[in-house]
């Protein structure tokens, strides 16, 4: 037995032990009024065979489908589910990866300020951003066009018709698209 008064160490290290695997358990935990996830999500990928041949690196997005097609060669992708724009605020078009970042900050549009005003200025990186683990931005030439490839925390909103323009994917998918695409790379937007 320790009488030094610091504990036995291997005692510390089994409670450490204990209270993480409780914690690894719990499938969220309330910090300051919200929810923080303890899970990235589900990985949705697939491998499929598309109808059309695209050069390698392209992203295709079928909104109606709500899936994101990360071309691999030729007629091979990899498919992704994703939450795509509610009514009146789905869009197409051909549009590049502008920039790609890790945890990014979020500052919501002036049009959707005015929609919510309640919305603060700024959500610091973090598990209340709801760009989420990475952001891809989408470039129109030069100028950002304010539409993400993100993250969400909102696992719910995948799959479905929720946002308003971006595409959302679960945090463990947008991770894996982030390391497999390219600055540059064309985004096509059905």
């Amino acid at each position: 037995m320790d009488r030094s008064g610091t504990g036995s160490g291997r005692g510390r290290w089994t409670l450490a032990v204990l209270l993480l695997s409780g914690l690894a358990l719990t499938p969220a935990a309330t910090l300051a009024g919200g929810t923080v996830p303890r899970s990235l999500g589900p990985k949705t990928s697939t491998v499929v065979t598309i109808e059309k041949k695209y050069p390698t690196g392209t992203i295709v997005v079928g909104s109606q489908e709500r899936t994101l097609d990360l071309v691999l060669s030729g007629k091979r992708a990899i498919r992704y589910r994703i939450g795509v724009g509610r009514d009146g605020f789905r869009w197409s078009g051909v549009v590049k990866v502008g920039r790609k970042t890790e945890w990014p900050d979020w500052r919501p549009p002036a049009e959707m300020k005015a929609r919510a005003p309640e919305l603060p200025e700024l959500v610091p990186p973090g598990p209340f951003n709801p760009l989420g683990a990475r952001s891809i931005y989408l470039y129109r030439g030069s100028a950002d066009t304010l539409y993400r490839i993100h993250g969400t925390n909102e696992q719910s909103t995948v799959g479905q018709f929720a946002s308003s323009g971006c595409f959302r994917m679960s945090n463990a998918d947008i991770i894996d698209l982030y390391e497999r695409v390219k600055v540059g790379a064309t985004v096509i937007v059905k």
